[in-house]
């Protein structure tokens, strides 16, 4: 690892968890359920590709501060509505509890033993777009155990904004130069280092089930991490 580094934060959609087929699942299970036959890969890389856009209307000040929760809500409607699903298809009880898949995501495989052995060296928390109430619930959900919860909603904006690294390192007491942002996307490597953070690049070639693979970083990386974590 870098010398000078004392604390890692992660990135967790796609870095530390397998979003796509966690999310495919739960929208097969329960829009089958109300007598709806949809491909759940499909259904989640819709869902999934309302995400940007919506982020982009805060980050621009088009929209105040939400939660993420309430933004994948909102784009979870758009979808539905999309593919044709009114809501006498699928009620508001399917849609609460389908919306709160996200804090019901399950990790990579190496990510548990690997946090396990990182905390006996480095001070761990997410800094993810997620909000802190999804952040506590996949880390029970997954058995993982943070020193902090940072990112979006202890900053007030999104990533790539520059508060959300220079928050985190704020609340860890650190300088950017004492903080790795870890991450298996380029670009939220490439804004984390313009804030003078050290980066860390994992693979996940299967986040997008073996599309839009980023095997290896696009950008000038501190460390690259092995196969997984």
């Amino acid at each position: 690892m870098v010398p000078g580094v004392k604390a890692l934060i992660f990135d967790v959609f796609g870095t530390l968890v397998d979003w796509r087929r966690s999310v495919a699942r739960e929208a097969e299970r329960r829009l089958n359920a109300c007598g709806l036959s949809v491909d759940g890969s499909a259904f989640a890389d819709a869902w999934r590709g309302e995400y940007q856009g919506a982020m982009e209307e805060v980050r621009a000040g088009r929209l105040g501060f939400c939660p993420l929760d309430l933004l994948h809500r909102r784009n979870l409607d758009i979808v539905l509505a999309r593919w044709g699903f009114a809501s006498t298809d699928v009620p508001e009880s399917v849609r609460l509890e389908l919306n709160h898949a996200w804090h019901r995501l399950d990790a990579w495989p190496d990510v548990g033993p690997a946090l396990q052995r990182l905390r006996q060296d480095y001070r761990l928390a997410p800094c993810s777009n997620g909000n802190i109430s999804l952040m506590v619930d996949l880390a029970r959900h997954n058995g993982w155990h943070w020193d902090a919860i940072l990112g979006a909603e202890v900053a007030g904006d999104y990533k790539p904004k520059p508060v959300v690294y220079r928050r985190a390192c704020e609340a860890l007491g650190l300088t950017p130069q004492e903080v790795m942002m870890v991450a298996a996307h380029s670009d939220d490597l490439a804004a984390a280092a313009a804030c003078g953070l050290r980066t860390g690049f994992v693979a996940r070639p299967e986040e997008y089930g073996g599309h839009r693979v980023e095997d290896r970083p696009l950008v000038p990386v501190d460390f690259v991490f092995g196969a997984g974590l």
